[in-house]
């Protein structure tokens, strides 16, 4: 079979095996955003047409391409929802040559009834946390999402706007003057901001303390950014702990971030582990076992 992850800045497609083992792997800057209306099914072609060529017939799509903005929309599902309600809802989309689906995204509301969703991120929980035991699953990035799993899955997550926020303080606004954008990752620089954050006062005083810092030059421009960082995953992780959580927790992503959120769950004391790499993938299978 072959599996595509094909999300809002990138497309990635995998050859699947019977075993499950991921024979190959094609990446392309391709993401929904690049896709002129229509353009889909060619984009498609470009990624997997020679796979189809030699056999392949089975194509399973997750991601943004299931969005408002993509190929088609598939419809949230409500949590909680595992590998068979996804693959029952899976859309089936016209492709020449093979039988190809589309997976809807998940939705969530928290207490307060106020909605969450996520598109993708779903196949690689489920890929990376089967099991019968709850298990809490964090995939750092720019929406970072925090889901429980329990008995393959999904029962509920909560977002939250920690790189978007990284990206627009740090690129728009004050604390941007104080910053050398070229700098290195500082540890140091880090493990302070994720210290600020286990204290009181709140994120938004938090910030405007590290512009002070700067002024008194109490924190150096080669850190700066770094400061930030922690600072504010370190939020995000407090407020996760404060949901309740089921360590260790299973960190999912890019070895950049992983490793931060590593660092800062290391600094609020709570196991963790980095799940294997192309989780997608092994969801995307153990979904596409599911389809009738």
């Amino acid at each position: 079979m072959i599996g595509v992850d094909w999300g809002t800045s990138s497309l990635r497609a995998y050859r699947i095996g019977p075993d499950g083992v991921v024979r190959s792997r094609r990446d392309l800057p391709r993401g929904i955003l690049t896709v002129e209306p229509g353009g889909f099914p060619d984009v498609l072609t470009q990624m997997i047409g020679d796979w189809v060529g030699q056999g392949e017939r089975r194509v399973l799509l997750c991601g943004m391409v299931g969005s408002r903005q993509g190929w088609i929309e598939a419809p949230y599902l409500p949590c909680p929802a595992g590998l068979e309600a996804l693959a029952a809802a899976a859309i089936a989309v016209p492709f020449e040559g093979a039988e190809v689906r589309l997976l809807p995204g998940l939705s969530w509301r928290d207490a307060h009834g106020v909605p969450e969703v996520m598109r993708g991120e779903e196949t690689q929980i489920l890929g990376a946390a089967i099991g019968p035991a709850e298990a809490t699953v964090c995939l750092p990035g720019s929406h970072s999402k925090w889901a429980r799993v329990k008995d393959g899955a999904v029962l509920g997550f909560r977002s939250h706007l920690t790189g978007e926020a990284f990206a627009a303080l740090a690129g728009h606004t004050i604390l941007a003057r104080m910053m050398d954008p070229r700098a290195r990752h500082h540890p140091g620089g880090f493990a302070r901001g994720v210290a600020r954050a286990k204290q009181a006062g709140g994120l938004l005083h938090h910030l405007f303390g590290l512009r002070a810092a700067g002024l008194f030059d109490e924190i150096t421009e080669d850190e700066a950014a770094s400061f930030l960082s922690g600072l504010l995953i370190g939020h995000e992780v407090a407020a996760a702990l404060e949901d309740g959580v089921a360590p260790p927790i299973i960190l999912i992503g890019a070895p950049a971030l992983t490793e931060r959120y590593g660092a800062a769950l290391d600094a609020f004391g709570v196991p963790h582990s980095v799940a294997a790499p192309d989780a997608a993938a092994q969801g995307l299978f153990l979904i596409a076992q599911r389809l009738t």
